[in-house]
Parts: structure tokens; sequence; C-alpha cells
């Protein structure tokens, strides 16, 4: 017997920074942080559970994925497995569309899309809130790729803060390699906290830069949400500098050059920088078009995506061999909280 489903996720980008983890274990970060889901960029990923399977499998952007991929994505099957009462292995097909593994927010679309296929297919009728939780539990930033527009991760619970139309802005990514980043977020993060010492002064600034964002988001101010959220990726990634870990490139310090002239000529943009060499630019949706065209000229920018604010993690139609249009579409109308029309 087989089970399908299909779900659809965004990534997102973190405006307020989180960095390290709570001790004692489950994936708990160690400061609250605000996102924004964006739209332009997706994740796809089927899971279909079959009894003929003797192992789980992953295939990730069309080839056969193993070691920690696999191992992390078979963690969190096994838990969908034991709440649904469920032996039957699983096979994972996900695909993104932009950079795997570099920074650009994958594992967080990847596990918040495996996590809703995973339960849709194993028939669990679980609420986004506790769908979040599963995804956070194999990713942290992935709570927050559950809901759409502006999301807060605290502690162990992600929520939605503002909708997708909140502020004017548009996120530039400006993507400076094709690659895989050679330190893991994961692996960064246990890195600082080991071994930087400025990541208790990152823990005691975090906070208060990310209480700050909120309240300039909710009053509707673009410019003071952007330059906070700078703030908080220049203070992450010094924290992160002083332990040896260097996410930025060359090319990602000259496109935040980029921001800054256009700053001074009078637009309204400001930087932030995650675990990975990609540079992204908030800025005002009016003065988009003029700084794609100054980012796409900056050398070692490879192109430039342009985004906005979008929707959450969402079940596609999935029709079983053989199944009608009507059954497909049953599918989708039985998804309950998750579910959402098809983009167009």
């Amino acid at each position: 017997m087989k089970r399908t489903a299909v779900a659809l996720a965004h990534p997102n980008i973190a405006l307020s920074k989180y960095w390290g983890k709570r001790a004692g274990g489950g994936n708990v970060p160690a400061v609250p942080s605000l996102s924004v889901t964006l739209a332009g960029l997706a994740t796809t990923t089927t899971v279909t559970f079959d009894d003929a399977l003797a192992e789980d499998a992953l295939v990730l952007n069309g080839a056969p994925a193993g070691g920690g991929p696999l191992a992390r994505a078979t963690e969190l099957l096994g838990r969908v497995r034991e709440a649904a009462g469920l032996r039957a292995r699983a096979l994972v097909v996900s695909t993104n569309d932009f950079p795997t593994a570099s920074g650009l927010a994958s594992s967080a679309s990847g596990f918040a899309a495996l996590a809703v296929a995973a339960v849709r297919a194993a028939g669990l009728d679980y609420p986004a809130e506790r769908v979040a939780d599963l995804a956070r539990r194999s990713s942290a930033s992935a709570a927050r790729s559950l809901f759409g527009g502006f999301v807060e991760l605290d502690g162990e619970v992600a929520r939605p803060v503002a909708p997708p139309g909140q502020i004017p802005l548009e996120v530039l990514v400006c993507v400076t390699t094709e690659a895989p980043k050679a330190v893991s977020s994961r692996d960064g993060m246990a890195l600082t906290a080991a071994e930087s010492p400025y990541y208790a002064g990152w823990l005691e600034t975090a906070p208060r830069l990310h209480a700050e964002l909120r309240a300039a988001l909710l009053a509707g101010d673009l410019e003071t949400t952007c330059a906070l959220a700078e703030r908080s990726a220049l203070a992450m990634h010094a924290s992160a500098f002083a332990a040896g870990v260097v996410y930025v490139s060359g090319a990602t310090l000259d496109a935040l050059a980029a921001v800054r002239a256009l700053r001074r000529e009078g637009v309204i943009a400001y930087a932030t920088m995650d675990a990975g060499p990609h540079l992204k630019c908030l800025v005002h949706a009016r003065d988009a078009a003029r700084a794609t065209e100054r980012l796409s000229r900056t050398p070692g920018v490879l192109r430039v995506i342009r985004a906005v604010a979008g929707g959450g993690a969402r079940v596609l139609p999935s029709s079983p061999p053989g199944a009608s249009d009507d059954e497909a579409a049953r599918v989708v109308d039985a998804a309950g909280p998750l579910a959402e029309e098809p983009p167009r």
C-alpha cells in the first residue's frame, strides 16, 4: 500500500537573527528571531509511504542523497511514523528552485515541506502549529516557513505576527555561488558558542534588537525595520568571525558596499546575510528595480532574485495512479488549515 502527499514551502529570511541553541537538546534557538517568508523561491516535496520499501530513501534535486540529509529526513519521518502507528518506509523526492545548502534557507523550506507532506501522507490531523513544531525539531528555521508573511520564533513556538503587506518590502537575493557552504549552520553555531569571546554579547544583544525590530514592523516603519535587520546580521556574523566561522566572501562585501552606496543616494536599502555568502538587500518596493540593476553589476554577483513576502507552506494536489481529477481535488480540500490554492 502507498500513501502519497505533495507539499510546497518557501524559504524565509531572518530579519532579527537567531544564532546558537539552548542547552539541553530539543533544537531550541537560544534567542528569538523574526523572519519574512519569501515568495519567488520554493521547495516542492513528495512523500510516499510504501509498504514495499525496506528503508527510507531521499532524492534531492534529482539525485539520490544519503549521509546527513537522509539521516535528518529519516529522523523526522520516524516521529511521524510513531505518531501515526505506521511501519512503512518512505520515498522522499524534494526539489529546490534555488541553490541548496548555501545559505539561502533551503533547510527551512525543505523541512517545512517535508513535515507538511509527511503529516498529510500519514493521515495525521495536525494543526499548522503542531506541524511547525515537528519541522523545528529538525531545522529550527523551518518552523517559520510554515507560515506566511512575517513570523516570530521564540523558544519552541513559531507564530505569524504580520501579514505579507505589512511594509512595502522587497528582498533582493544576490546569488554569489551555486556551491554548498563549507560549514553547516548547525556546526557554525556550535563553534561560535564554544569558541567566540563575543558569543555572550550576542546573547545579550540579540533579544533587544529583536524586540525593537518587532515593534518597528508592527508600526509599519520600513526603514527602522530594515536598519535593525542589518545590525542584527552584522552582530551575528561578528560573533561567528571571532570563532573563525566565516561565511561571507569578497562578493558579499562588494554587494554590501553597493547597498551602502544606494543608501547614500537616498534609497531605503539595507543588507542582511545568513550563514552563507549570499547578501540579501532589503529595499523599498519603489526602488527595487534600481537596486537590482546596481547589484547585478557588482563583481561576483551571479544573479539577483527579486522576492516579496509570501504565503506559508501548503499541500498541493496529489493523485495516486489512476485517480480522477475530482479525487485529486478532494485531497487538497481535505487538507485543513494547511491547505491553500496552488500558486498561479
